[in-house]
C-alpha cells in the first residue's frame, strides 16, 4: 500500500473539512468533497494564466487564439502534404472526403461538402476528381431523384487503406506532446467553438454581412 498517498488523501480531507467549516459551501459527504476538489482545480487553472508574445503591449487573448489556430492549420496541412507524398492523392481534401464517406456512409454531394466546411465550387471540384479516379460512385437518391448519392468504392477503400498508416501518423504528430487529458480538454473547447460557428457558416450569409451577423451572435453568447 502507498502510505504516502494515503497520508496525502487524509490531509486533503482535513483541508476540506477546515475550509468548509468556515464557509459551509459544500455538503459534508463524498459529493461535497468532489465538488470542492473540482473547484480547487478550477482555481488553480485560473491562477496559471499563460504568457504570450505581445501580452505586455496589450495584445488580446482573442488575437493570440486566432493566430495560433491559423498556425495549427498550416502545420497540419504540411504534415498532410508529407503523408500523401508519392501517392495518388492530389490534396489532403481527397483523403478527408474518402474518410468521411467510409465513416458515415453514402450521402449527397452537398452533405459531404458541408461536412468538410467548404464552398460548393471547391467541393464539387474535389468530388469530380474523385469520381474520375474511380474512388467514388454516384447513384440517384431514392428520396429525391434530383439528387445524387455518392459513396466510396472498393478502389477508393483500397487506395485509402494504402495511405492510412501515414495519415494516422500525421494526425498523431499534429497533437504533439499533449497528454490524454489535455487532448480531451482541447476536443471539448474546439467542439464548443465548432457549435458556435457551424450554424453561422451553413446560413450561407453574404460576405458583406457575415461579420455583422457573427458579431451579433458573439455578443449574445458572452
Amino acid at each position: 500500500m502507498n502510505y504516502n498517498l494515503l497520508k496525502d488523501v487524509v490531509g486533503l480531507v482535513q483541508e476540506f473539512e477546515d475550509a468548509n467549516m468556515d464557509c459551509n459551501s459544500y455538503t459534508n459527504d463524498m459529493e461535497g468533497f468532489k465538488d470542492w476538489i473540482c473547484g480547487k482545480c478550477e482555481n488553480n487553472l485560473h491562477n496559471q494564466e499563460p504568457d504570450w508574445e505581445g501580452k505586455e503591449m496589450g495584445r488580446s487573448p482573442e488575437s493570440v487564439i486566432n493566430t495560433l489556430i491559423v498556425h495549427m492549420n498550416r502545420y497540419a496541412k504540411s504534415y498532410s502534404k508529407s503523408a500523401i507524398y508519392g501517392s495518388d492523392f492530389s490534396t489532403q481534401e481527397d483523403f478527408v472526403y474518402l474518410i468521411n464517406l467510409k465513416a458515415f456512409g453514402s450521402m449527397t454531394k452537398m452533405e459531404l461538402i458541408k461536412k468538410n466546411i467548404q464552398d460548393k465550387p471547391a467541393g464539387m471540384k474535389i468530388i469530380d476528381r474523385l469520381l474520375a479516379s474511380g474512388w467514388l460512385e454516384q447513384k440517384d437518391s431514392v428520396a429525391d431523384k434530383r439528387s445524387k448519392m455518392i459513396s466510396i468504392t472498393e478502389k477508393g477503400l483500397k487506395v485509402l487503406e494504402q495511405q492510412m498508416d501515414k495519415i494516422r501518423r500525421a494526425a498523431n504528430v499534429v497533437t504533439g506532446d499533449l497528454s490524454s487529458a489535455e487532448k480531451l480538454q482541447l476536443i471539448g473547447l474546439l467542439q464548443k467553438l465548432d457549435h458556435f460557428h457551424k450554424p453561422l457558416y451553413h446560413n450561407n450569409s453574404d460576405s458583406s454581412q457575415l461579420l455583422n451577423i457573427a458579431y451579433d451572435a458573439y455578443l449574445k453568447a458572452i
